[in-house]
């Protein structure tokens, strides 16, 4: 039953480009046609229970049948399968891979809700779980420049096709900086500085004096060292904080920077982030938070990512964030929707996996190789086809807190 059932939703997910699927009892089945572009991939099952499990759950079923060794990739790699998948089934299109069965669905619902709690105990576990998993491990896979794990920005209309990954997270951290309007001496607060790149290129380009916090004790020590060795120890601050005890202190800054780490806060506590963060930012300030987020509309995180990647995480929509923001009369001076500089970077960081499968076994486990691979494989193509962006939201106190127009962005 479940052997028939797989046949007839592969029959209706893959039109274009081929998917080949060799069953545990030794029958094969092809899906789609050849088409430029799509793919051509070939799997093989282990056992009898694949089709079942990812009927059960289209997303989940079939990564831990991945993981486990259980579906195979005879010819072609994770990121071509999923590829496959996604780009059949576009978001833009008003398509889907295949959503959860009712019930799984609604324990989802039920295990998400819990989830987004994400009180201070909780989100220093979280960010444990994804970060602190050692940093042998991001230096095979980030540029070696910046350390910056969140989207690069691929201005290749001004610098040309052949950036490499470097170039294009240094370019990231240059726009952030024009929309921060920089001035020298300024108080910086980076929210979720991970390994000090964002900290260290404000403060030797701009001059100005930067606070990073994280609650990731690894990337806190290396951010620590990373600071010192580019010589800018004397303006930067790195600080083991949950963001809620920094406002709780105080303290005011001239700007706020935030990359990466909104998508760590939980549904549950987006008043409480912005609350804090109008708290923390002074009347004539400026703050820039980057995230990834749904181009539709609110949803909830899949079972995958909770499980195996990002405990307590949550994508928001635009609408949420903005009407949590909103509330602290923290105005929206500037939404810049990056639609496909994820996809690129995410591509070059499964090409360094790739490119380092043995160190990376040697540090984990094939397991963990292969659960980390299909991660990157499926965020990078949820970027492509799928209803993820990132936002890039400007916020000010006063509106007369930067120029009236967007010049300055761009000189």
């Amino acid at each position: 039953m479940s052997k028939a059932l797989l046949d007839r939703f592969l029959s209706r997910a893959v039109k274009q480009g081929c998917l080949g699927v060799v069953f545990a009892d030794g029958s094969a089945s092809t899906y789609g046609t050849p088409a430029p572009g799509f793919p051509e991939i070939v799997l093989r099952f282990a056992d009898d229970r694949v089709p079942r499990d990812i009927l059960l759950d289209p997303r989940l079923g079939a990564a831990e049948a991945f993981i486990d060794a259980r579906l195979l990739i005879e010819e072609g790699d994770v990121m071509g399968l999923v590829t496959l998948l996604r780009a059949n089934n576009a978001w833009d299109k008003g398509r889907d891979i295949g959503r959860p069965g009712w019930l799984k669905r609604l324990v989802g619902r039920a295990s998400f809700a819990a989830e987004q709690v994400n009180n201070r105990v909780g989100s220093k576990q979280n960010v444990a779980h994804h970060y602190d998993i050692g940093n042998e491990l991001y230096a095979l896979m980030l540029d070696e420049d910046h350390w910056q794990y969140s989207c690069a920005y691929w201005d290749t209309e001004r610098l040309g096709e052949d950036m490499t990954l470097a170039e294009a997270q240094g370019a990231k951290l240059a726009h952030i900086a024009k929309k921060l309007v920089l001035l020298p001496g300024q108080e910086v607060l980076d929210i979720g500085c991970g390994w000090g790149g964002m900290a260290i290129h404000l403060a030797r380009h701009h001059d100005v004096r930067v606070t990073g916090i994280t609650l990731s004790e690894e990337q806190a020590a290396f951010a620590r060292e990373r600071v010192a060795a580019a010589g800018v120890a004397d303006k930067v601050d790195i600080v083991l904080q949950d963001y809620r005890d920094t406002a709780a202190a105080g303290r005011k800054f001239d700007r706020i920077v935030s990359v990466g780490m909104f998508e760590h806060v939980g549904r549950a506590q987006f008043e409480t982030f912005f609350q804090s963060c109008a708290a923390l930012l002074k009347s004539d300030g400026v703050m820039l938070l980057h995230t990834i987020g749904r181009m539709g509309r609110p949803g909830t995180t899949d079972a995958f990512t909770r499980k195996y990647i990002f405990p307590g995480g949550y994508i928001p929509a635009l609408s949420e964030t903005l009407a949590a923001s909103e509330k602290f009369r923290l105005i929206a001076a500037d939404v810049e929707t990056l639609r496909l500089h994820y996809a690129k970077t995410i591509r070059q960081w499964y090409a360094n996996c790739m490119a380092n499968r043995d160190a990376i076994i040697a540090l984990h486990d094939e397991r963990f190789f292969r659960m980390w691979t299909f991660y990157l494989a499926g965020a990078a193509t949820v970027f492509e086809h799928g209803g993820m962006c990132n936002y890039q939201i400007q916020y000010v106190r006063s509106r007369h807190a930067l120029p009236i127009t967007r010049d300055y962005l761009y000189g």
